[in-house]
């Protein structure tokens, strides 16, 4: 079994950075930090664990933040130049996962000092990621933070070039969303502008996330940038531009998928087979055939779409990718596919109707009806009455 994600901070952890701080300051208790941290520590989840090492820090440090900021420079481990998830604080400093909780702990504390809070993040960047403590930066001084950034695209190590555009995602997951450039990415756009044929996948990678973000308020400017982008590019942008598209490529966005080369298709799909009832627990087995119906050759993006059943009775459609494939003219391609139906955490199955389509190029062309079959719930003292 897996171990749970919540033990990234591990008592160990916490002793480990306790040993760094007090051998860098001398006045540094690391007895109390690790006893305050570590009280009832094992009922905390992940982010209630982190927030618990910044809390107790925040203790334990000198009030003055620009003295307590000297001394976690002094406490972080050697930059890492690589892409290192496994780093591990020890007597060379604090590092990876244990520099989260001390980016918040700048991002809290650090209002009144700019320039100090934005070299600390970026040195703590350098060893493993910035990139929620920078948003309440953005939110209090986007204009200067921005200027920053733009210096940042420029720096040597990989780890500060994402942070600029990992930082600026406007929907970045388990963060607080940036309304500001939800409502106008321009601003972030001209940081993209800069990174997106940056050396580093990693970098290239973040790039494309953060326009996928962009493209959920702005799908009309997103297609524009790809057919911009795509015009002379290499593998590397090519690569990035279609991870870039994704969501408007599934949501089959008109103008997104005649950049990527995809006209209306010319084609007719069936379905060979589809059950017309599943067990929850089992797979959705299912068959079609795509046919064309042109002389010319098409590209074309295959997608099924499940409608999951709601608890009002209601559907609600969920797009899965299949086959991108150059289809000849007059030719024909059969494909087949198990979709397991279990139980997960992102998603609540319903008995009762749903329904499966095929979609080519952002087009529906076949739907069959199936029903989902749930098991009865038994074993309970009222339903054995």
């Amino acid at each position: 079994m897996a171990e749970p994600l919540k033990n990234i901070f591990s008592p160990e952890l916490v002793r480990s950075m306790a040993s760094v701080f007090s051998d860098r300051w001398t006045s540094f208790d690391a007895e109390g930090f690790a006893a305050e941290t570590l009280d009832g520590f094992d009922k905390l989840e992940l982010k209630q664990r982190s927030q618990r090492i910044t809390q107790t820090l925040a203790r334990h440090l000198p009030q003055d933040f620009p003295r307590a900021a000297e001394i976690m420079l002094d406490c972080l481990g050697p930059a890492l130049t690589e892409v290192d998830f496994d780093v591990r604080t020890n007597e060379r400093g604090v590092t990876g996962w244990a520099t989260l909780p001390l980016a918040d702990y700048v991002a809290e504390n650090g209002a009144a000092h700019f320039e100090t809070t934005m070299l600390l993040l970026k040195e703590l960047t350098m060893r493993s990621s910035a990139e929620f403590a920078i948003r309440p930066v953005l939110l209090r001084a986007p204009e200067k933070t921005l200027e920053v950034l733009h210096d940042w695209t420029g720096h040597p190590n990989q780890h500060v070039r994402r942070l600029v555009s990992e930082g600026t995602r406007p929907r970045l997951p388990w963060a607080p969303k940036l309304p500001q450039f939800i409502a106008d990415p321009a601003p972030v756009m001209e940081l993209l502008e800069k990174l997106k044929d940056d050396d580093e996948e990693y970098v290239r990678r973040s790039v494309a996330n953060n326009l996928n973000d962009i493209s959920k308020d702005h799908p009309d400017q997103i297609a524009q940038t790809a057919r911009r982008w795509l015009d002379g590019a290499g593998k590397n942008r090519a690569r990035l531009v279609r991870h870039a598209c994704r969501t408007l490529i599934k949501k089959g966005h008109p103008e997104t998928l005649a950049a990527l080369g995809f006209s209306p298709a010319q084609v007719r799909a069936d379905f060979l087979s589809v059950p017309q009832s599943v067990d929850f627990g089992s797979d959705l087995e299912f068959e079609a055939e795509i046919v064309s119906t042109s002389s010319q050759a098409q590209k074309l993006v295959i997608d099924y779409v499940i409608h999951h059943r709601k608890a009002n009775g209601g559907t609600s459609p969920k797009v899965f990718k299949w086959r991108a494939v150059t289809l000849e003219g007059g030719g024909s391609i059969k494909l087949s596919k198990r979709h397991a139906i279990r139980e997960i955490t992102t998603r609540k199955y319903y008995a009762g109707g749903h329904a499966i389509d095929i979609q080519v190029n952002g087009a529906v062309l076949a739907t069959r009806p199936f029903t989902l079959e749930m098991p009865l719930v038994t074993g309970s003292s009222e339903n054995s009455r």
